[in-house]
């Protein structure tokens, strides 16, 4: 525990965590085993929203997440609410997670981020510094967003998004094969962007398409996703520009976005 830090009623703490200097954990707060939180974070603070009334809510970590200088983590609004992270997260400076965020495992969120209410940040996502997000968006497995960008749709899993307007340029290549997917699941996920993204085809018929392709879990996971928005999909709204034909390039090269190379 370092100098000044200031632990609120009702927190419970997990073995092996730093709690560094002048860091602030709120009440009704639960941080897991090894993690690091750096100073000037504030864990668990009340959440920004007209509507909470002072309720009992939470805030639940899981274990080896680092929260870096000045990030901003707020509890749920609504009786019994939860704001929920998982494991082995990376939030960098100045990120603010919202009231009734649920981050999943693996992610990087870089400095900036700013995630509005109700987000849901799916496994191993990387999103790029300075990026708002609206609220009730979900970011899907193993997306990333390039910086600087601005989300007010559902990003779908595997993909490589960028820019405001947000445009897809592609399935994450490099962030697959980092995690060890087979190429022909690759090879399935890049022609089910394409049914989406570059064939014309609305999104029932894309998900129709789809179904014929070699079955995968990732491919599973994909068309469960779209299935389930109920925002509409990154890149697809009517006045969202189509990727240009170099987008294949840039996902095959691993080209701009992954560039980044946050993990």
């Amino acid at each position: 525990m370092g100098a000044y830090a200031v632990v609120g009623e009702r927190v419970t703490i997990g073995a092996r965590t730093e709690i560094g200097p002048h860091a602030i954990l709120e009440p009704f707060t639960s941080i897991g085993q090894e993690c690091r939180i750096f100073p000037g974070a504030i864990v668990g603070a009340s959440p920004q929203d007209l509507k909470f009334t002072g309720e009992e809510s939470y805030l639940v970590m899981g274990d080896r997440n680092v929260v870096r200088e000045c990030v901003t983590i707020n509890r749920a609004t609504g009786l019994g609410e939860t704001t929920r992270i998982g494991d082995d997260n990376l939030f960098m400076a100045y990120v603010h997670v919202a009231h009734n965020c649920v981050i999943g495992s693996h992610t990087v969120l870089s400095n900036g981020v700013t995630l509005a209410g109700h987000i849901v940040v799916e496994d191993y996502a990387r999103i790029g510094g300075l990026t708002g997000l609206h609220q009730f968006i979900r970011i899907g497995k193993m997306a990333m967003i390039g910086g600087m960008s601005r989300l007010t749709q559902d990003v779908p899993p595997f993909m490589l998004v960028e820019g405001n307007p947000a445009k897809v340029y592609g399935t994450n290549v490099v962030l697959l094969q980092r995690c060890e997917v087979p190429a022909n699941v690759r090879t399935t996920l890049k022609r089910a962007y394409k049914l989406l993204y570059r064939s014309g085809l609305n999104v029932s018929q894309a998900l129709e398409r789809m179904a014929g392709l070699d079955p995968s879990p990732e491919l599973a996971h994909l068309r469960a996703f779209v299935d389930r928005s109920t925002r509409g999909l990154t890149g697809l709204g009517a006045k969202a520009a189509q990727a240009d034909e170099e987008g294949d390039a840039t996902s095959d090269e691993g080209a701009g976005l992954t560039d980044l190379r946050l993990s």
